[in-house]
């Protein structure tokens, strides 16, 4: 474990010296917030008004943490490094090294991601200050709660889209499958919070990635109750096992299969 705390605070001091590249990256969850502000204004005439229970100030609040898990993770860039790593032969040079390629991969892209997380929060927060001016009911403890949450959420997406790189073991280039993946979190997931749709899909929904990595956190921050934030960190408990264990299997596989052929 000390070894993937060290990994992990080197990626942190690493990525302290691109502060700009961060800062710059901002533009582009800045200009998605400020076009999904817009459309939320325009749909909601009045600010008061209820669409499917959530206000305005939810639903753009909504928007706002679930583009700021999905912007902190960058999956793309993740999964294109994983299937290069396949691909290219890289990933048997960690084979023989004394740490685990899945825990490595994870500790190092959780660093940079820490710098992000805190960078993007303020800005981020900020930002639907200045639009919303103002901010969904809260105090600390569940401030407290809704971290922990959104810390589960980053670290879940960032397993799986893992997982979803190591599928190239199987099939050479796993990309198809994240995009496929990322839209069905954007469009299931971020733009609009479950209860927007149908009640057989939302039914549906609840037993996806979705509802942990995106959803979950997400509703805590604008419609925070204690019951189903138990409901949902439990559940995103569960889905960290599950995905770490089913990372660690196709990991295995894909090394064995490596062995078997000779590299």
């Amino acid at each position: 474990m000390r070894k993937y705390i060290y990994i992990y605070k080197s990626e942190i001091m690493s990525s302290l010296q691109y502060i700009s590249n961060i800062l710059i990256n901002f533009v582009g969850y800045f200009i998605h917030i400020f076009i999904l502000f817009n459309l939320w204004d325009y749909m909601y005439s009045n600010p008061d008004e209820l669409i499917n229970g959530y206000s305005k100030l939810q639903t753009v609040w909504y928007t706002v943490i679930t583009e700021l898990i999905w912007s902190v993770v960058g999956g793309r860039k993740l999964c294109r490094k994983i299937v290069e790593d396949v691909k290219g032969g890289n990933i048997v040079y960690n084979m023989n090294k004394p740490y685990s390629y899945v825990s490595y991969i994870l500790s190092s892209h959780l660093g940079e991601g820490t710098i992000k997380l805190l960078i993007y929060s303020i800005l981020g927060i900020t930002t639907g200050i200045v639009f919303l001016r103002g901010l969904p009911d809260l105090n600390l403890i569940k401030v407290f709660i809704f971290l922990v949450s959104l810390i589960l959420a980053i670290i879940i997406e960032t397993i799986i889209i893992i997982l979803i790189g190591l599928f190239s073991f199987k099939i050479e280039d796993s990309n198809p499958i994240y995009w496929l993946y990322s839209k069905s979190i954007l469009l299931l997931g971020t733009l609009f919070p479950i209860e927007f749709f149908p009640e057989v899909l939302q039914g549906i929904i609840k037993y996806t990635p979705i509802y942990v990595v995106s959803y979950g956190p997400a509703k805590l921050f604008v419609d925070f109750d204690y019951i189903n934030a138990l409901y949902i960190i439990s559940s995103q408990l569960v889905y960290l096992m599950i995905s770490y264990f089913l990372c660690m299997f196709v990991y295995k596989r894909g090394v064995k299969k490596l062995n078997v052929n000779g590299g």
